[in-house]
């Protein structure tokens, strides 16, 4: 019986050798395949470098500015955060204020690292200071949204106890008529 299973098991190797796809790596028989598609055996003498050279600038250049235009990129779904989180304050407006806050400072205080990677690039100055201010833009959204909840003290009042806080003018609410 045992015999009988592996004599089925060497005729289904042998089936399996027949597909020109496959390999066997067992026997000592060699046969040469194909070349891949696309693949020449001629050697021809192209002028790579300057190909090369130029894709190089301009993949350093597309890195580069992919680096400055990251804070850019960040601003939309900072106001859409802005915007979600409203006016109240509370633990999760304070942390998303503060987070709004901290990055781009962080990414200010880390100039110079970032600076070395676009040093690169043709218009690394155009780059830096497309850097910088779309983080001082994100810093002034945060700074904004500061101001709307009330955290920042931007009256007299605020600063003296002796003053009455300002008045509303009006008073508005929702769509309900009472």
């Amino acid at each position: 019986m045992a015999s009988h299973h592996a004599g089925q098991l060497s005729g289904t190797r042998s089936n399996k050798l027949r597909h020109k796809w496959t390999i066997d790596f067992n026997t000592k028989h060699t046969r040469e395949l194909e070349a891949p598609v696309g693949f020449t055996s001629s050697s021809r003498n192209l002028d790579v470098t300057s190909q090369d050279n130029d894709n190089n600038s301009n993949l350093v250049d597309k890195k580069c500015w992919d680096i400055a235009l990251a804070p850019l990129k960040q601003i939309p779904m900072n106001l859409f955060i802005m915007y979600m989180s409203g006016n109240s304050i509370s633990i999760f407006p304070i942390m998303m204020v503060g987070m709004m806050v901290w990055r781009p400072i962080q990414a200010i205080m880390q100039h110079k690292k970032t600076f070395k990677m676009l040093d690169g690039s043709n218009q690394a100055i155009f780059q830096k200071c497309v850097f910088l201010t779309s983080n001082m833009l994100g810093v002034a959204l945060a700074l904004y949204k500061c101001s709307s909840m009330g955290l920042l003290p931007l009256y007299a009042s605020d600063w003296l106890s002796f003053l009455d806080p300002q008045t509303r003018m009006e008073y508005s609410g929702g769509g309900v008529i009472l």
